[in-house]
């Protein structure tokens, strides 16, 4: 957990933070989407060459630590790497809304100027996201071991 912080901390322009901002505000119940957000600049981190490999690389890299959903979603947000029309497989259509989203979140956070807090705050959430605490039900929403975040209402 303490190298991906490290990385993390490399993104000097913190567009995954912001990413992850804006789908904590949208998605306040999806844990996994608002990390596939955090993370998914993590290939472009690493500086490998080619992104269509960085992707791929990013994926399998975090897998093991964030679990299959949040490797898919980072897979899956990059255009080379979506299946074409709606032939991806069970698993990648059933998270091609979310897929959807975290795009949407991640071209809004390159043009927004918004104060996305501090990296450290979502450490606890990385922990437990890792730990496998916060898999998404079949309603859609997810477990929610730290609550709603500030200024949501629970439906």
């Amino acid at each position: 957990m303490l190298e991906l912080m490290e990385l993390l901390r490399a993104d000097p322009e913190d567009q995954g933070l912001r990413t992850a901002a804006l789908l904590r505000r949208s998605h306040p119940f999806d844990k996994e989407l608002q990390i596939a957000g955090l993370v998914h600049r993590l290939g472009r981190l690493l500086r490998l060459s080619d992104e269509s490999v960085t992707v791929g690389v990013a994926a399998e890299s975090i897998r093991p630590l964030l679990g299959e959903r949040v490797a898919r979603l980072v897979r899956l947000q990059s255009p080379r790497h979506r299946p074409a029309g709606e032939h991806g497989g069970h698993r990648d259509s059933v998270d091609a809304e979310a897929v959807a989203t975290l795009c949407q979140a991640r071209d809004s956070a390159a043009a927004a100027g918004l104060d996305a807090g501090v990296l450290e705050d979502w450490q606890p959430l990385l922990e437990l996201v890792a730990a496998g605490s916060c898999r998404v039900a079949p309603s859609g929403k997810a477990l929610d071991p730290l609550g709603a975040p500030r200024g949501s209402r629970r439906g």
